[in-house]
């Protein structure tokens, strides 16, 4: 399902081209997009927060598709300013978000199969054991939990703390990372995602270090805080 976004004609083109046969439906109203929602069962909602000339419809929309309780993952594409997005995030329990003017349609195709394939697998939550203080399954945004608390991380952010996580205590080479974002295969991406993931930790942890910047080699997770660098 696509949200009244105005190239939403362009990204249901960029979705069919990816995944040919797929079923993309346009809504363009508030109540349409309601109506829909409450009618039909979609794998993915991808919304933009003004619907016409109702600036906030998206965020009725997604508040609707919680309400329903199917657990349907939602990509918010928006003119909002980036460095708000987590806070849309947080408040919606929305999955990611792209903002307009700052992506290409790899980023975008990428991004909307990624989140596809996730609700499709319905991946079970990855857990750690009961006494370490992260839980976290990169494929499910409500899912990574610090010390009981959740983590507001977009999904790519998400793969990147799992694949430190998972090898916690040894470095994780920028070409290891680079596997796993899906696009801005480069160390300044690599860096801002790095910050992102420090961000959200520091909101529940203000004295959060745990992730260690090892330099012209990548991170590395370190479980002693007294280790890691900022």
């Amino acid at each position: 399902m696509h949200g009244g976004w105005d190239r939403c004609n362009c990204a249901r083109r960029w979705i069919q081209a990816a995944r040919p046969g797929i079923q993309v439906d346009n809504w363009f109203t508030r109540d349409d997009a309601e109506a829909a929602i409450a009618r039909e069962s979609y794998d993915v909602v991808v919304l933009d927060i003004e619907l016409g000339r109702e600036r906030n419809a998206g965020i009725a929309i997604i508040n609707a598709i919680n309400k329903s309780r199917q657990g349907t993952p939602v990509l918010v594409v928006s003119a909002m300013p980036a460095a708000i997005y987590r806070s849309i995030m947080k408040a919606l329990d929305a999955w990611d978000y792209l903002q307009k003017t700052t992506f290409e349609e790899s980023d975008f195709v990428d991004t909307f199969l990624e989140i596809l394939r996730a609700a499709r697998e319905h991946p079970t939550l990855v857990a750690a054991p009961a006494d370490d203080e992260l839980s976290i399954d990169p494929l499910r945004q409500r899912s990574a939990l610090w010390r009981g608390k959740r983590i507001n991380l977009p999904l790519t952010a998400q793969r990147i703390l799992a694949a430190l996580y998972q090898k916690r205590g040894q470095v994780v080479s920028y070409d290891e990372l680079f596997e796993v974002v899906k696009s801005g295969r480069n160390r300044d991406n690599i860096r801002k995602h790095i910050s992102t993931i420090r961000e959200a930790f520091r909101e529940l942890d203000e004295h959060f270090e745990r992730i260690e910047n090892i330099p012209m080699r990548g991170f590395r997770w370190s479980d002693d805080p007294a280790q890691a660098r900022k």
